[in-house]
């Protein structure tokens, strides 16, 4: 996701947890999902999920599992740490800490009852890294740990597991106002790869060179020409696992590059881990570069400003102008 134009890449991704940077970034500590019987037992008992309570208990939700939920609730709704209700219980894997977790949610304002946001709304998932020892929402991650897959959560979140004693004002949210979050777990995110990794091909001719380094990150020529006018896409590595499909939630890595310019305008290498995101919620030609190709697979996609960021007149810092074509190298990690 672009660093400075992530609303214009994703571009309906969940605004509140993107713009807080909490949109899952696939940790390199995520477990595996491959443990046996044994791994599985030993986390259960080690699993501490946050208690329920009078005001977790308090929200009625209504609705089956993987649908809209209507949620009631008489506000203000307060705790003194983070309560968790389970409404629906699944019987899938436990969320440990660590994890990454595709959730559809509904976040309320426990003190109004108004929603703040849903992903319901543009029909995807999120992911969600569990991490409960976060600066920031904590209590969300409190909320899913130890939650089996398939079930429908129901947390109540005080200001100091949400975003402190500042509040967040922008989302209608007052320093002394809890979070009401509502979440439907629906699975547990494969561990992604550290980099592309499959047998190597030669990119067409006319196509920027790029040059590997020790971990993997590229370094992108572009060619003394004019930019193509058609999008174009090439195979640099061909992985072997599963084939990401239009409504996947893809974990990446990615550069960025202006052909126009020659200037690198984002990278999720230099940043030091990778992105997720929905297919469904990117610019078209980044779309288009990942639906159908497998996991372990590097690709290059020649992007033209129609298909990029030409019809939004380009990117607010200007770093791409509306009449310019761009060149993403992206390893696909993981997809679900």
């Amino acid at each position: 996701m672009l660093a400075d134009a992530k609303d214009s890449l994703v571009r309906r991704t969940s605004a509140l947890l993107l713009s807080l940077g909490l949109a899952a970034s696939l940790a390199a500590c995520a477990p595996t999902a491959d443990g046996g019987a044994d791994d599985a037992e030993a986390t259960s008992e080690a699993c501490q999920p946050a208690a329920s309570g009078a005001a977790s208990e308090s929200v009625t939700v209504a609705g089956d599992i993987e649908s809209q939920p209507e949620i009631t609730f008489n506000g203000p709704l307060e705790a003194e740490s983070t309560e968790r209700t389970i409404v629906i219980e699944g019987d899938g894997a436990e969320v440990a800490e660590g994890d990454t977790v595709n959730v559809s949610y509904t976040i309320l304002n426990g003190g109004t009852a108004e929603q703040i946001e849903t992903t319901w709304e543009a029909g995807q998932t999120v992911q969600v890294l569990v991490d409960s020892e976060s600066q920031l929402l904590s209590g969300l991650s409190k909320s899913l740990l130890c939650a089996p897959e398939g079930s429908r959560v129901v947390g109540v979140i005080p200001p100091a597991e949400a975003f402190g004693a500042e509040g967040q004002p922008q989302f209608g949210l007052e320093a002394d106002q809890s979070l009401v979050f509502v979440a439907d777990v629906v699975s547990i995110a494969p561990q992604p790869l550290e980099r592309a990794e499959g047998e190597a091909e030669e990119a067409p001719e006319g196509f920027p060179a790029v040059e590997l380094g020790e971990n993997g990150a590229p370094t992108i020529t572009i060619p003394d020409e004019e930019p193509p006018t058609e999008f174009q896409l090439a195979t640099l590595i061909q992985g072997d696992g599963e084939e990401v499909g239009a409504d996947d939630t893809v974990t990446v890595h990615y550069t960025g590059i202006n052909w126009n310019t020659g200037e690198v305008f984002d990278s999720s290498w230099e940043r030091g881990q990778p992105a997720s995101f929905p297919t469904s919620g990117v610019i078209p030609g980044f779309r288009d570069a990942l639906v159908g190709q497998l996991v372990g697979s590097q690709v290059i996609a020649i992007i033209p400003p129609e298909l990029g960021y030409g019809p939004q007149g380009g990117t607010p810092d200007g770093s791409i102008g509306a009449e310019d074509t761009i060149v993403f190298v992206v390893d696909i990690l993981a997809t679900s």
